[in-house]
């Protein structure tokens, strides 16, 4: 078969680990982004890009400080007029990200925000006039706006937002106020220096009533000036974990009168008056939260499959040891221990994408029925983006640094790209929802099913993904099979979910309120939600692989990367699948024993199957996850740019450590 990243004069290892392989990569390549057309376009972006000198980084970014990062960012936000009506002409969504990804990579840039929420929150929560005035503005980059949401004293807890937006008749007009230190906006990207437009969710007050969090669109600075407009106290949080080039800002409001159209009216609405008219579904308000965490799975899967490629690459150019004496060092890539680190964190990037892709599938389903006057999908799609993003963020976060240790001591160098990357995802543990928080919204869906199960009634939804709750499993688990240890799966999911439920009732039944008993099953209810994400996944890998159109080697090869992650997972889940006796040991053992099978099938294609995923240098940042494998040369290379290294000796050398040591010199020979 053909792997189409051999080229004359690469690292002699790579070159060969390419010649393995067994499928061609560029049929698996289309499979994992999607179309032939996105593999078309994201090569042709980034050989824009190469061709542009004036898009890129001065010295590579990691050697710049902050506000040099900023500058930087700004300097290339400024050529955009004049390279994106060259390279997307068409204006095409996943281009333009692709290209904002190649241009300005992970660590924030000042358009973020404003392409990824601002712009569509405007397409789903304004109404045809509002759209009309405001859409075309953000398209072209007019203004530059964020989504404000997350405050000093709450982020994930909506209902205890502070910000007011009180209607004022008189003037047909919402005063937006911050009237503690708490209601303060944190952590908004792109909102300290970027943007002068933002969303503000803040709580409607209409009539002396407080109807909840809405959104608005609020000025927060001069179009032309860019300094704040009077009412507002915004800037910078200062340094964090990482994406330090994002200006996360703060935002403070003192009396801020917007005008009554300036609340986003698709849903809820306000009249003249101050009449409130209230939405078709009063849970509309998570449509953008949905959406924004069906992009972010896909956005993690990919970051764990950059993270797999670096230390692929990595592990088949390192030698280390000597297995047989006398026959040299070994590929690192060798050792089953390095296999079992790496291989499976290709199949969870598989895995996180395909279940990523079936989210944004059900969030269009969302939309069509939002526009027939329906939500009903809304409940259960909130369930399942928010296991989702709690399950994918966590165990991205967990792969990657599994990766930064695979590779040792150059791991720990941000010539890896390692560190950053993590910087990068960790922060997905948090906003959008902390993790812990999203099993429990997770676990609210599944309670309802449970009681549903316990009372003997017909639920009020049913589907794809909950249908196993409402059938008895088998006596006795069997796991020969990806679909086998499925069906175990979820009969360990129905199980815990179950036994969630009672003890929630439990402690009910011993005259505590729901709130508390909530909080006191909490431990059980986060095992259920984790339960259930789990089958939620492999289902939709599973019938990915089933379905797939492709040449039988990749069929094959895809198969592999299925059993390893299923097989993955019920080791991970072995507890759970043995606690009643649904498996017993030596099922847990054969699964094993399937893991150590995949891994032996997918050895000779390791460092295939992570070209495949297509990701150029640039999405790398990496010296060391080269494509060409020239990784000592370059890391000798990468270093000069160091600062320290402008001057032999530095300027302050002598006044400091040169100093210190010739005083202890002195007082040596004082003593002679």
């Amino acid at each position: 078969m053909v792997n189409s990243y051999i080229q004359p004069g690469d690292n002699p290892d790579l070159t060969a680990e390419r010649r393995q392989a067994t499928f061609d990569t560029e049929e698996l390549t289309v499979l994992f982004q999607g179309s032939a057309r996105s593999v078309k376009r994201r090569r042709e972006i980034y050989d824009y890009y190469q061709r542009s000198p004036d898009l890129q980084d001065p010295v590579p970014v990691d050697f710049l400080d902050r506000v040099e990062k900023y500058e930087n960012a700004q300097r290339k936000m400024a050529l955009l007029t004049k390279h994106v009506p060259k390279v997307v002409p068409d204006g095409n969504f996943e281009d333009l990200m692709n290209f904002f990804s190649t241009v300005f990579q992970q660590d924030g840039f000042p358009l973020g925000l404003h392409n990824s929420m601002l712009i569509p929150t405007i397409e789903n929560n304004a109404d045809d006039e509002q759209k009309r005035e405001w859409l075309p503005k953000a398209r072209a980059n007019a203004f530059i706006g964020t989504y404000a949401q997350t405050e000093l004293g709450h982020g994930t807890n909506l209902r205890k937002l502070e910000t007011t937006a009180t209607y004022d008749p008189n003037t047909e007009e919402f005063v937006l106020h911050s009237p503690t230190v708490t209601a303060s906006k944190w952590w908004p990207g792109n909102l300290g220096k970027s943007s002068n437009f933002t969303v503000v969710v803040a709580r409607l007050i209409s009539k002396g009533k407080d109807y909840g969090p809405h959104p608005f669109f609020v000025q927060i600075r001069d179009p032309v000036t860019h300094k704040s407009v009077p009412g507002v106290t915004v800037g910078d949080i200062g340094p964090k974990f990482g994406i330090n080039t994002n200006d996360n800002g703060f935002l403070r409001f003192d009396h801020l009168r917007i005008p009554r159209r300036n609340m986003f009216m698709k849903n809820a609405k306000v009249q003249p008056d101050g009449t409130y008219i209230p939405p078709v579904h009063d849970k509309l308000a998570y449509g953008s939260m949905v959406y924004v965490r069906s992009f972010m799975i896909r956005g993690m899967a990919h970051h764990l499959a950059q993270a797999a490629t670096v230390a692929i690459r990595y592990s088949a150019i390192r030698r280390q040891g000597e297995v047989t004496p006398g026959a040299g060092e070994v590929q690192v890539l060798d050792y089953q221990t390095q296999q079992y680190r790496l291989l499976p964190q290709v199949a969870r990037a598989w895995a996180f994408e395909i279940a990523g892709r079936y989210t944004r599938y059900l969030y269009q389903e969302f939309l069509s029925g939002i526009d027939k006057g329906s939500a009903a999908i809304l409940p259960e799609l909130h369930a399942v983006t928010s296991g989702l993003k709690s399950l994918v963020t966590h165990h991205v976060c967990l792969g990657i640094e599994q990766s930064r240790m695979a590779c040792g001591g150059h791991g720990y160098s941000a010539a890896s790209g390692l560190p950053q990357l993590y910087g990068i995802v960790v922060g997905g543990c948090t906003y959008e929802g902390e993790n812990m928080v999203m099993l429990l919204q997770c676990a609210r869906f599944l309670v309802k099913i449970a009681a549903a199960i316990r009372k003997g009634v017909a639920p009020g939804f049913k589907s794809e993904a909950t249908a196993y709750f409402f059938v008895n499993s088998a006596s006795n688990g069997n796991v020969s099979t990806p679909s086998g240890a499925l069906a175990a799966l979820e009969h360990a999911s129905r199980r815990l979910t179950l036994l969630a439920y009672d003890r929630l009732e439990a402690i009910k039944a011993t005259g505590k309120s729901h709130n508390i008993a909530w909080t006191e099953a909490g431990v059980d209810l986060r095992r259920a939600a984790t339960a259930h994400t789990r089958t939620f996944i492999v289902r939709q890998f599973i019938e990915f692989v089933k379905t797939v159109k492709a040449t039988p080697a990749t069929k094959a090869v895809l198969e592999d990367l299925l059993k390893l992650y299923v097989y993955y997972e019920v080791i991970e889940a072995d507890g759970d699948l043995l606690f009643d006796g649904h498996l017993k040991g030596a099922d847990i053992e054969a699964a094993r024993v399937q893991i150590y099978e995949a891994l032996r099938r997918l050895r000779p294609n390791a460092v295939s199957l992570v070209d495949a995923f297509d990701f150029n240098e640039r999405e790398l940042n990496s010296v060391i996850g080269r494509r060409d494998g020239h990784v000592y040369e370059n890391l000798l290379k990468w270093a000069q740019n160091s600062p320290l290294n402008k001057n032999d000796v530095l300027p302050f050398h002598h006044k400091y450590l040169g100093k210190a040591m010739i005083d202890a010199q002195d007082g040596l020979f004082s003593k002679l």
